[in-house]
């Protein structure tokens, strides 16, 4: 794993909407703007939560038997002890259609108490209400009833997820939009660039509301110089 962040450099990207975060990623040219971030079969099933951010850590579901290879609870939670908190648990379930969910009310609160703050999973979940009320984050492809054989069948692997592959110890930060990935090399400065081009797009929007709007000051607001990285000096 990549070197840890700080608290405060968590919360610093945690304060910024996914889709800010994503325009900020654009400014470092480190991939393609069709990359990185999951695919909207992936939703927040508490879109009121606050956002959530933390370092991946990986597993392979499945509920439509009880047969075949198998992981205990036990072996599967040291794993989790191997990357530093905050954590976010991303789960693969290979079941299609998804049978049965591995998250509810007893696994919300065992992985809390791991220092996970949510899970993403191409999965189900279940227990809405019970985990509503404990802060953790479920993200999800759907919601089922039943947990039917649901148990972990490999751990700690690169998993795809919403069309995401997610390595353990990524960072992820997730919210009402969907949950994104943010490379290491650039995190400390994602908070800098999402202001740059927030105070580009503001002077846009705030024109666009004030009575003195034309379409001539629209053209010279909107094809004034984008923000850069580094940041340019003469683009104020």
């Amino acid at each position: 794993m990549e070197q840890r962040l700080t608290k405060e450099e968590l919360e610093a990207i945690r304060r910024w909407p996914t889709p800010a975060v994503s325009n900020a990623i654009e400014l470092f040219n480190v991939r393609p703007r069709n990359e990185g971030f999951m695919l909207s079969e992936i939703k927040s099933v508490f879109p009121d939560n606050p956002p959530m951010i933390g370092y991946a850590v990986t597993g392979v579901i499945t509920a439509d038997s009880p047969e075949g290879r198998r992981v205990t609870p036990q072996t599967w939670w040291e794993e989790i002890q191997k990357i530093p908190p905050p954590r976010i648990v991303v789960l693969h379930d290979v079941d299609r259609p998804v049978v049965g969910s591995f998250w509810g009310e007893v696994q919300a609160n065992i992985h809390k108490a791991l220092g996970c703050v949510g899970t993403v999973t191409d999965g189900s979940v279940r227990d809405l209400d019970e985990v509503r009320e404990t802060g953790f984050c479920f993200f999800s492809s759907c919601i089922t009833v039943s947990h039917a054989y649901v148990h972990l069948v490999d751990v700690m692997i690169p998993v795809k997820v919403g069309g995401l592959v997610v390595k353990p110890g990524d960072l992820l930060l997730g919210d009402k939009h969907g949950v994104i990935s943010i490379p290491f090399g650039i995190a400390k400065d994602i908070p800098k660039a999402a202001q740059m081009v927030e105070d580009w797009e503001r002077r846009v929007i705030n024109y666009c509301k004030s009575k003195e709007f034309t379409i001539e000051g629209l053209k010279e607001r909107y094809g004034a110089p984008r923000p850069t990285w580094p940041p340019n000096p003469s683009v104020t």
